[in-house]
């Protein structure tokens, strides 16, 4: 039999552990001096990145948490792509056209091929530039017919914190329309008393973030044809479909909230909430092409040819966008309805054991807009613990289940919120009901030490 001598100055140990990066505390406020060993550092960084929340089990984003491998796959592939450079990475560019008309054409634009819009970071964004839009328009007809434009403002229900940034950063009053005692959403009655000739336009939320219900945008652009009638005012609608854009067409698809109403200006949603793209990418389209201003439009020649953009940022990454166009791709309209109605039923599933545990009071059950459960304490009044104290007794068990005031009207009403997304099984939120059963049997059974303030949550 063949000896084998190992000389150990040829082949040191090098476990990953005992690296000289990994003998010390990771480097917080200076760039080191030396290079480190790139298995070392990626161990590193992976053991600090597992103290995050576990994804599958933060039900409080409306954000994608699981995507196939073929996205991971695609997502390396588009590393080095820059979204911005159309001239460089055309087939990218030509991906992102194919999205704007698909998109199109599942909110029922009359413009079909011509149909103007883009891709961008997020819906916070794309409702910027919705926004933006409104606010040039008006303008325009202010100054044609020699009026003001000293006042804009903008009409909206109880909405996300993007259009409080998009009033402040660009000059708008926001005029938050408050939420009726019994009220989820605006109610389109509402509106009459808070538009006027400086108003650029009414925000419709298809999936309001408080409560997951849509708001009736239909009913809204029939009530604003009414004050156009009355009053010569002609408002425009601007439906922020963040969430409830990529559903509505697939659970709700005889639901008229899109382009088929005429108010109707303009439409956002985020691809990477129920449109299932990884996070980055949000969308906008606008009904036709003279909606949206040609001085918003900025023109580019240094990246080579013309290069038309209308963003709040210049580079971004395309692999967000490639993953979208292969989601649409790869499951059509027959797979977001069977992935939505899947999460749907399992919502539906979780409202009906809330209802069955006794203290709570169902707000949205997943029937009829988002796939997702609200619900609030029967009588806060008399019950031994709040909503606070159900979130930070399944905190425990890793699950992240957001509890909040609803907007200042009814800011004495908390509720509590779950997202049922791609990912997030049947199995699991039965797993999750039996913990709130287990959480309201302890919290009932004796004093508690309540929770002092809502939970930190951030989406």
């Amino acid at each position: 039999m063949a000896l084998h001598q190992t000389n150990a100055a040829d082949a040191p140990f090098d476990d990953v552990y005992s690296l000289p990066i990994s003998g010390r505390e990771l480097p917080k406020y200076q760039v080191p001096q030396g290079v480190s060993d790139a298995r070392a550092v990626r161990a590193l960084i992976h053991d600090e990145l597992t103290l995050d929340g576990n994804a599958a089990q933060n039900l409080a984003t409306f954000c994608t948490t699981w995507a196939e491998p073929e996205v991971h796959a695609l997502m390396d592939e588009c590393l080095d792509k820059n979204m911005i450079d159309k001239d460089e990475y055309p087939q990218t560019a030509e991906m992102e056209n194919r999205c704007v008309h698909m998109l199109a054409d599942l909110w029922n634009s009359p413009e079909g091929a011509q149909t103007l819009g883009c891709s961008t970071t997020g819906s916070s964004e794309a409702c910027m530039l919705g926004g933006l839009a409104l606010k040039w328009r008006w303008r325009q007809r202010r100054r044609a017919e020699g009026k003001s434009t000293d006042w804009p403002n903008i009409v909206t229900g109880p909405v996300q914190v993007c259009w409080e940034k998009f009033a402040r950063y660009f000059d708008v009053e926001l005029r938050q329309v408050p939420l009726e005692p019994d009220a989820l959403a605006l109610r389109p009655h509402q509106l009459r008393d808070h538009v006027d000739e400086n108003t650029i336009g009414v925000v419709a939320i298809l999936g309001v973030t408080y409560t997951c219900v849509y708001e009736p945008v239909a009913e809204i652009a029939a009530e604003l044809d009414r004050i156009e009638r009355e009053t010569g005012l002609d408002i425009p609608v601007h439906v922020d479909g963040a969430s409830g854009a990529f559903v509505a067409p697939f659970l709700q698809p005889d639901l008229v909230w899109d382009f088929r109403l005429p108010r109707v200006a303009s439409i956002n949603a985020s691809g990477h909430k129920y449109g299932m793209a990884p996070l980055g990418v949000g969308w906008i389209v606008w009904r036709e092409a003279e909606m949206l201003p040609d001085d918003l439009v900025f023109h580019v020649d240094y990246l080579g040819g013309d290069l038309p953009t209308f963003a709040l940022n210049f580079s971004r990454p395309g692999g967000e966008v490639v993953a979208q166009y292969y989601n649409l791709l790869r499951l059509g309209r027959e797979g977001y309805t069977q992935v939505h109605g899947a999460c749907a039923m399992t919502a539906q599933m979780l409202a009906g054991r809330l209802r069955e545990m006794g203290p709570f009071t169902v707000l949205h059950d997943g029937h009829d807009a988002l796939p997702a459960v609200s619900w609030t304490l029967t009588d806060p009044t008399t019950s031994p613990f709040t909503l606070y104290d159900l979130t930070d007794q399944l905190r425990r068990r890793g699950w992240q289940v957001p509890a909040y005031p609803l907007p200042a009207s009814r800011g004495d009403t908390v509720i509590a919120r779950v997202l049922v997304r791609h990912g997030i099984s049947y199995d699991k939120v039965v797993l999750l009901a039996e913990d709130i059963r287990k959480a309201v049997e302890h919290l009932s059974a004796g004093p508690t030490a309540h929770v002092a303030e809502q939970p930190g949550f951030h989406h």
